[in-house]
């Protein structure tokens, strides 16, 4: 009888001599890089949370980026598979707000002054995703002017096609009639919504039957706004219940600041579309 000891399978490698668990995901490098400046108990917490997203945030781009080349490629399909993949990944990180949001406001002021002037807004991998989405602002590139080769992969960024532009690319060349300002445009400049691209996104949801593919690619792109939105709230609610409206350690207004974003919106003709869907005829003057 082994009682609850389970014994070791013959087939098991027990000599882990070169490539192994810990050395092929480099266990030591990413276990050591949580070094907490005080000695706060909350403070492991909080690095460990910020860690987390930032490599969450990290296979998002890389699948976003991907998804980007394979619409370049007129390969919808395995671009559909990314973006399914990337909403799993946004709500794990939903979830993670639940954790820090165990973080009380006393907790936290014991260990805050020693973050210096760090904050998430100096998160280069948010702002590639930002770009990456459609949400271009040349001003960003010189918050990361101390890392010059950040900063000029922001700037390729800002000057590439964004998802929703790679989208629309990928429309003018299946013959849909997007507006040519829209395909010649600046790519650095933030997308504004265009009336004609509401019509024609219009009458794709006006008869899905016959487009299916270019109707579940408009709903794919609205689940990751909304998921991306509800991570933005969520954002904002956990800094409001752990330093209520303090100004932030980077300098911002801090809550005031993060609901600002929850205005911007990356793919404003399909939120467009819902109105327009099922509406009363209109008059003709």
């Amino acid at each position: 009888m082994t009682g609850n000891i389970r014994p070791l399978e013959d087939g098991i490698e027990r000599d882990l001599q070169g490539l192994n668990y810990g050395s092929y995901l480099h266990l030591d490098e990413l276990l050591h890089a949580q070094q907490p400046v005080s000695d706060h108990h909350d403070e492991m917490l909080f690095i460990v949370v910020h860690h987390v997203t930032e490599l969450w945030m990290k296979l998002i781009i890389h699948e976003i980026r991907s998804a980007i080349s394979l619409l370049a490629q007129d390969e919808l399909g395995p671009a559909l598979k990314r973006l399914a993949r990337v909403k799993h990944i946004q709500r794990q990180m939903i979830e993670q707000w639940a954790v820090l949001a165990t973080l009380t406001p006393s907790e936290y002021a014991q260990f805050r002054d020693v973050l210096g002037k760090s904050s998430g807004f100096q998160s280069a991998q948010y702002r590639t995703l930002e770009f990456l989405l459609g949400n271009k602002n040349r001003a960003m590139i010189a918050v990361f002017a101390h890392e010059p080769q950040t900063a000029a992969q922001l700037d390729r960024d800002l000057h590439a096609p964004s998802l929703y532009d790679e989208f629309l690319l990928y429309l003018a060349r299946r013959g849909y009639p997007i507006p040519a300002e829209l395909l010649e445009r600046d790519f650095a400049e933030p997308h504004t919504r265009n009336e004609e691209l509401v019509g024609i996104l219009t009458a794709v949801y006006a008869d899905p039957e016959h487009q299916w593919d270019v109707y579940e690619t408009c709903e794919e792109l609205v689940d990751i706004e909304d998921t991306f939105q509800t991570w933005r709230f969520r954002h904002l609610k956990t800094v409001e219940r752990i330093i209520g409206y303090k100004r932030g350690t980077g300098g911002s207004s801090g809550v005031a600041f993060l609901s600002r974003a929850l205005s911007l919106t990356f793919f404003p003709e399909l939120y467009a579309v819902r109105t327009e869907i099922g509406a009363p005829a209109k008059e003709h003057a």
